[in-house]
């Protein structure tokens, strides 16, 4: 038992009844600190295709088709799950969503500072140091680089929650508890694949281990044991809902099959991060403070400057660069790169320091390391971190706690340290969500901010034309295109089922490699069979991917075999089915 936790349970009365105030204010600050940045993300920013995937497809959902079984989707499904239960309870309308990444963020954040509190119990500032670890998460948040509903930012909240049961569960040891931690740790699989993936099998060897360690020790290890039986009861119920909605078969083959092949990167790019040389420059610094830590491990606490500064710089980097570069892409690179230089440095201390360590804290940076090179294996160093920050705050701690009880005079400097580290990451960090370089890949800057007028998407704003050409479409559609008559939209960059509260008729909403099975052929050969008489397409797009525009015009290239152009509005031309029968007032004049 640590000091810290002694010193808790003997105190006063009136003492832990401050300590418990002090807790609840801090964590009400991080609590609406972090959702303050996620409102004003999302105010002033709007991602249209990612926000549309999610939203789409859950008002698909919503509407009863079956994801897997009626249309291809090659995703975990829980996320999408969440969305459709909400447009069901509360209607459509985007502020919903807004308040949903909100109250998911902030807890987020306060769920990353008690599990940051545990971690530093054994330190002389638990309270301190885990308030200050926390702060760089106010803007680097899980929804505060995206502000959208999204699976990335979904898979960490429940893996902060998993890793809070554990460490609640070593506390406080119950079987009930460890059965539904276990069950708990099977959620991050059906959020996103690789990343959840990561984390239960990481978890599980984890846990393995640490039964081998009890048993050699021979003491008991049945909270292990029985949370080793929820996670395996976790997956069976998984998959037993599964089977009776949408088949095992079916979601194997385009969660796993279809995924792996449109997504999963190379080898050689998934480890490619580990091959910058500014990288090995980071290392010998560090190395050589570990050469004079070890050279003065029984000095004085002035002999430790030397050392603190050495570990520290690397961190201090990405704020100094801020003086010297103006360009938002290259000082995003610097405040990335520090997440390669922490996963070897924990690594190494985690090893040398296990002796000290016992129970869960020992295998907790295997797990760490572990699901975050999962995370790498969807979009790598630059695509998959914007979401996972919390779990490298977490990193950071256990390493800072490692170094801490290996040196006695070191532990007199962590707090200093510990705060030049976290001003750097703030400084830098905000500047990174400030910029969205993260989302350069849209077109987020052109022209003034637009709000839309649309009830169902108050609170949606974005730069540009975007959502006043999108409502002048819908008009369009509501005036000249009748509800039950089915459409085919491409690319699918906008929330237009949702809007409209049409219910989609194709297979897929989104024509991108990734998500999309089907060839133009395919698709014209699709829409002849399910009687599609109306196509719209857009021009112009805010997503900036030319692969995506260049699907776009092959598609449309061969649909006008049997569409012909009826009108063209701003950022969108209408197309009917050359042999559709005319009707006289339901339909269009044309031009």
């Amino acid at each position: 038992m640590s000091s810290s936790e002694t010193s808790d349970r003997g105190a006063s009365p009136r003492r832990r009844w401050q300590r418990g105030r002090t807790d609840w204010i801090v964590g009400l600050f991080i609590f609406l600190a972090t959702a303050t940045v996620i409102v004003w993300q999302n105010s002033r920013v709007s991602v249209l295709w990612d926000l549309s995937y999610v939203l789409e497809n859950s008002f698909r959902i919503s509407l009863g088709d079956v994801p897997y079984r009626d249309f291809p989707f090659p995703y975990p499904p829980l996320t999408f799950l969440i969305q459709a239960a909400l447009i069901k309870l509360a209607g459509r309308a985007f502020w919903h969503h807004v308040v949903y990444c909100a109250l998911t963020g902030g807890l987020a954040g306060v769920l990353t500072w008690r599990i940051l509190l545990n971690c530093l119990r054994a330190t002389a500032h638990p309270r301190l140091l885990a308030f200050l670890l926390s702060l760089p998460l106010i803007p680097l948040g899980i929804y505060c680089v995206f502000p959208h509903p999204f699976y990335d930012p979904d898979c960490t909240f429940a893996i902060l929650l998993g890793l809070l049961l554990l460490q609640r569960l070593e506390r406080k040891p119950s079987w009930w508890l460890a059965l539904l931690t276990g069950t708990v740790l099977v959620v991050p699989l059906f959020i996103k694949q690789n990343t959840g993936l990561a984390f239960l099998v990481s978890t599980s060897l984890a846990l393995l281990i640490l039964i081998l360690i009890e048993v050699f020790r021979r003491k008991p290890a049945r909270q292990y044991a029985l949370t080793l039986v929820g996670l395996v009861a976790g997956l069976l119920l998984a998959g037993l809902l599964i089977k009776f909605t949408a088949d095992l078969n079916n979601y194997w083959h385009w969660t796993i099959q279809f995924a792996a092949s449109r997504r999963a990167p190379p080898l050689a790019e998934m480890i490619g991060v580990y091959r910058d040389k500014t990288l090995l420059l980071w290392l010998a610094l560090i190395a050589v403070g570990a050469f004079f830590l070890w050279l003065s491990r029984r000095g004085s606490p002035a002999l430790m400057i030397l050392p603190a500064c050495l570990f520290s710089t690397p961190f201090l980097w990405p704020a100094i660069y801020l003086l010297r570069e103006h360009d938002a892409s290259e000082r995003a690179e610097r405040l990335l790169a520090l997440w390669p230089l922490l996963l070897i440095v924990s690594l190494v201390v985690t090893v040398v320091s296990s002796k000290r360590r016992m129970g869960f804290s020992l295998v907790l940076p295997l797990i760490l390391i572990g699901t975050i090179n999962g995370a790498f294996m969807s979009q790598q160093l630059w695509g998959s971190t914007y979401a996972i920050w919390p779990l490298f705050m977490i990193l950071l701690a256990m390493t800072i706690a490692a170094l801490s009880s290996l040196s006695k005079p070191l532990s007199s400097t962590t707090i200093p340290v510990t705060a030049v580290i976290v001003a750097s990451l703030l400084i830098s960090g905000a500047l990174y969500v400030w910029s969205h370089e993260r989302l350069d890949y849209a077109n987020l800057d052109d022209g003034a901010l637009a709000r839309s007028n649309l009830p169902q998407l108050k609170g949606l704003s974005a730069r540009g034309e975007w959502i006043p050409n999108f409502e002048e479409l819908v008009r369009y559609t509501d005036r000249e295109i009748p509800r039950d008559e089915p459409i085919l939209i491409i690319p699918g960059e906008d929330l237009f089922y949702y809007t409209t509260g049409r219910r989609p008729r194709f297979p897929v909403l989104m024509f991108d490699h990734t998500v999309n099975p089907y060839t133009p052929e395919e698709i014209l050969k699709l829409a002849r069979d399910r009687n599609l008489r109306w196509l719209i397409v857009k021009q112009d797009m805010q997503d900036e991917d030319e692969q995506i525009e260049q699907e776009r015009d092959r598609l449309t290239e061969v649909l006008e075999q049997e569409f012909e152009q009826v009108e063209s509005l701003k950022n969108y031309d209408i197309y009917r089915r050359k042999d559709s029968e005319e009707k006289d007032d339901d339909e269009p004049k044309g031009n």
